[in-house]
């Protein structure tokens, strides 16, 4: 017997999450932990989580994510869009809920890069006039 399993990537700020979904089970594994053991603060999971909440199929896969680059926030943004795409390959109904939470929408903000002759991106160093 093949069981179905929908793949998709996400990417937000420098990380980048693959999620293997898997119809049947209600386990949320990410890097081989438990999703909450892993993102650790309870907005993050619920960030995760939000396109399964959203379409009502939270408890109806069990997923695998590989998530890697930044940091736990990146990550669970990342780890959003990834389950928001494989749900959209599970059943391409589902995609006016999803738009409409705006969960296949990458968010495109970056770190801006530090310029030379300023402390950071935009800080300036102290201007004296004497």
């Amino acid at each position: 017997m093949q069981q179905d399993n929908y793949a998709a990537t996400g990417r937000r700020k420098s990380s980048v999450a693959r999620v293997i979904m898997t119809k049947g089970g209600s386990d949320f594994m990410i890097n081989n932990r438990e999703c909450k053991k892993y993102l650790t603060r309870d907005p993050l999971v619920a960030h995760a989580q939000e396109p399964l909440i959203a379409t009502e199929m939270l408890g109806e896969f069990s997923i695998k994510c590989k998530a890697s680059g930044g940091g736990l926030s990146g990550q669970a943004g990342a780890v959003r869009l990834a389950v928001a795409r494989a749900l959209l390959k599970f059943n391409p109904e589902l995609r006016a809920t999803l738009r409409k939470g705006g969960f296949l929408t990458r968010d495109a903000r970056e770190v801006e890069r530090k310029k030379y002759g300023q402390p950071k991106a935009r800080k300036r160093f102290q201007y004296s006039k004497r």
